[in-house]
């Protein structure tokens, strides 16, 4: 007898079930998002791709709707719209439900202290009202995803992304912020998420 993602959801509460099992009810599309993310969602062996487990589920609906619709275009990774084209709005909910239901995964990548200490000022003035930290209470209702522990070659691409136009900000103070920033604060930005430990 198979059981409903609701109903792991619902014994999770009472604690009868982990996360872990309800991550284990996977959506049928999932092989396809394993590929590339991995089952443990850390996308490990592809220096592209995001770290996605324990993302909150809405900021991964975000996501996959904005490649959908165009907002995010797929130079770098064409499979990434290839493959959210073909998803449904009930496969979307499941697959960031699925995976936010993981544990976050830090990158873990050296650290470079004096450009983490700049990194965390220029993150505290521009970006922390929109991305707060993982275990902030309001994560889930954040404007942006929570960028600590990121990988730095997917952080690089995304901010290359943002600035050439290949993705649409999700507010204008964020394209206000980014045309603040330089190459080397966006270095120390990067080096403060990639190594920063979760």
């Amino acid at each position: 007898m198979s059981i409903r993602r609701t109903d792991l959801y619902a014994l999770a509460l009472c604690g009868v079930v982990s996360v872990t099992q309800m991550a284990l009810a996977a959506p049928e599309k999932l092989e396809v998002c394993t590929t590339c993310h991995g089952a443990d969602g850390s996308g490990a062996g592809f220096d592209n791709v995001p770290i996605i487990a324990g993302t909150p589920a809405a900021h991964l609906e975000e996501a996959l709707y904005a490649y959908q619709d165009g907002a995010r275009r797929c130079v770098e990774e064409p499979v990434m719209c290839e493959t959210a084209a073909n998803l449904s709005e009930t496969e979307i909910v499941d697959l960031a439900e699925h995976f936010s239901a993981m544990g976050r995964i830090s990158a873990g990548e050296a650290r470079d202290e004096a450009l983490v200490v700049i990194g965390e000022r220029l993150h505290t003035e521009h970006c922390a009202k929109c991305h707060v930290l993982p275990g902030d209470e309001e994560v889930e209702d954040a404007i942006g995803i929570p960028l600590q522990g990121q990988r730095s070659a997917y952080l690089k691409l995304a901010f290359q992304s943002y600035l050439s136009g290949d993705r649409e900000t999700l507010v204008p103070e964020m394209a206000e912020k980014l045309e603040l920033l330089d190459a080397s604060d966006i270095d120390a930005l990067i080096k403060y998420y990639s190594s920063y430990e979760l």
